[in-house]
């Protein structure tokens, strides 16, 4: 039996667009966090995929990187408040860390795909 061919999808593409790892088209998820039980294009079954704590992980560096440089910014600049610190960082935290979590689980999803991680997967 002759596998089916599929093209190289980018690992990047696919994961930021929250696409399928082996087609590039179909979606990845069902919820906001949910990742479908398999591949609605294609098949690929999403059983076993399991990105654990790495988002959370490149979230809190990248979101943590940019909200504390803007805050040391802002102190030396213009020294506000502490409550103005409030209404102006948390907000952001929220955004960058609802924003980049999505993007970031199919990221690590489509790179467990292509380099083979699972037993099974791909």
């Amino acid at each position: 039996m002759v596998e089916p061919f599929y093209p190289v999808v980018s690992p990047f593409v696919a994961g930021l667009r929250c696409r399928c790892p082996r087609c590039g088209e179909g979606a990845l998820y069902q919820g906001f966090l949910t990742v479908r039980p398999a591949c609605t294009r294609c098949g690929l079954d999403y059983g076993k995929v399991d990105s654990g704590d790495g988002p959370a992980v490149f979230i809190s560096m990248i979101a943590g990187f940019i909200v504390v440089g803007l805050a040391l910014w802002t102190e030396v600049r213009f020294e506000p408040p502490l409550w103005v610190h409030v209404l102006l960082w948390f907000p952001l935290i929220l955004i960058l860390s609802l924003g980049l979590l999505r993007p970031l689980k199919a990221l690590l999803i489509a790179l467990q795909y292509r380099h083979k991680v699972i037993e099974g997967f791909g």
